[in-house]
């Protein structure tokens, strides 16, 4: 057995952070796309960007967070809200793969 063989790849937290950032890049070019196609109500792209904004924000705090025992933030009270079908079937396909 190579040193190489069973070995885990780690990435840096600068590496994280890009690879979140350009995830996040695409998702708005997405969403950016459907909104000049489509008729999409004004309020309603405002507010999931800035919805997506604040998971960026949380993934990015993981990241820095990660390892830092210091790091005592509590996730904030959420809603009980039932997501829209769409959004539940993506995140059914997301985690059947």
């Amino acid at each position: 057995m190579t040193s190489d063989e069973g070995a885990t790849e780690m990435i840096s937290k600068a590496e994280a952070r890009e690879l979140i950032n350009d995830l996040f890049e695409e998702e708005a070019l997405v969403i950016g796309g459907l909104v000049a196609v489509h008729r999409v109500d004004d309020d309603l792209v405002w507010r999931l960007v800035k919805n997506l904004d604040v998971i960026r924000g949380k993934a990015l705090r993981r990241i820095e967070a990660r390892n830092d025992h210091d790091a005592g933030v509590k996730a904030a009270a959420r809603p009980n809200l039932k997501p829209h079908p769409a959004i539940e079937d993506f995140l059914l396909n997301l985690r059947r793969t």
